[in-house]
């Protein structure tokens, strides 16, 4: 019956109420067992009271109770979250101590907080550790993937293509997540040079080319260097390497952006001949209608128009007045009456 209410607070994420559970047990006649423990202690790591599950972590030792596998976990997961990386480390070491062998999901917790708040050289360790280990504990492309972000977002990125590196060493193929995780850091850097060597080095590598380019020019954008994602994304749809949705809305958003709206829906045509819509940010759909109305391009804004109807794409309510003004002005009511409908 205990365990029913705990779990109920479990899956309610209550962590107080739970307390209330465990301290009832005993009245009656009851000793709560691991199983109970665990819960309680769960919940407060995932709540961020540390103190309060480190003292049912040591109220365990006192009832006969050993904490298993489970426990060090949680609160190994625990003290990362709460920025507390030196107790995690004592935790982790107090736990082989007592004979546990971590496995690799407590390795990859454990990693992932010294990456978020130690240093590069601890994570590099601690990577070697993992490596060195080998079987189960072995870090896979997840594991690698953090360190490399880390490296990356302290400013480090020429450090992570080490990494990028050693890791295809031990044979783990890097993924979409660990490329455009590079391509960002490259950018942010100004080492535009080395994001297109890389891109070159693993595209087609169980990672796209469109991913890779995508990545890229979504990064230029960022940076401010347009001209050269525009340049980057004309030469992707010409060599058949699709963009991806992002991509294509943060191009012609910009594009709209500077002005040069009519430019804009030209792409915007281009890119749905060549069926790369799917997921483009339905908002692009407005915001070109409004400036290709606002700049009296009314054919290609009815041509757009009719195109979101067909596709039962919404209108952006801060644009309705606008365009249905624009759209009334040069006759085509009917039109105008139609988008008033699917406005939100």
């Amino acid at each position: 019956m205990f365990k029913v209410i705990l779990n109920l607070c479990k899956e309610a994420r209550i962590a107080d109420e739970a307390l209330l559970v465990l301290r009832k047990v005993p009245e009656f006649n009851l000793r709560p067992d691991i199983t109970i423990y665990n819960v309680v202690i769960r919940l407060f790591c995932e709540k961020g009271d540390m103190d309060m599950a480190n003292k049912l972590m040591k109220e365990i030792g006192l009832i006969d109770l050993y904490p298993d596998m489970i426990t060090y976990f949680a609160m190994i997961k625990g003290f990362c979250n709460a920025g507390r990386l030196e107790d995690a480390c004592e935790l982790f070491q107090a736990m082989r101590e007592q004979g546990f062998s971590p496995n690799a999901s407590v390795y990859s917790v454990l990693l992932e907080g010294i990456c978020m708040h130690g240093s590069t050289e601890k994570a590099l360790e601690f990577l070697e550790e993992m490596e060195t280990t080998g079987g189960s504990c072995s870090p896979n492309v997840i594991t690698y993937t953090s360190v490399i972000k880390s490296f990356c977002e302290k400013g480090h990125t020429m450090e992570a293509l080490r990494i990028l590196d050693r890791m295809e060493t031990c044979g783990c193929a890097p993924n979409r997540v660990t490329v455009i995780t590079l391509i960002k850091g490259f950018c942010a850097e100004g080492h535009v040079e080395e994001a297109y060597k890389l891109i070159d080095k693993v595209a087609g590598r169980g990672v796209s080319d469109g991913d890779c380019y995508s990545a890229l020019v979504v990064s230029l954008i960022r940076i401010n260097r347009l001209d050269e994602a525009e340049i980057l994304f004309r030469k992707m749809s010409a060599s058949g390497a699709k963009p991806d949705g992002i991509a294509c809305s943060l191009m012609i958003r910009e594009i709209c952006r500077k002005g040069r709206v009519l430019d804009g829906f030209c792409l915007y045509d281009e890119i749905e001949q060549m069926r790369f819509l799917s997921s483009i940010d339905s908002d692009i759909y407005s915001i070109l209608l409004v400036g290709l109305c606002q700049q009296s391009h009314l054919v290609e804004a009815a041509k757009l128009a009719r195109s979101m109807l067909d596709k039962r794409i919404r209108l952006k309510a801060i644009y309705v007045n606008k365009i249905i003004e624009h759209l009334k002005n040069s006759g085509d009511k009917e039109l105008a009456i139609q988008l008033s409908r699917i406005a939100r």
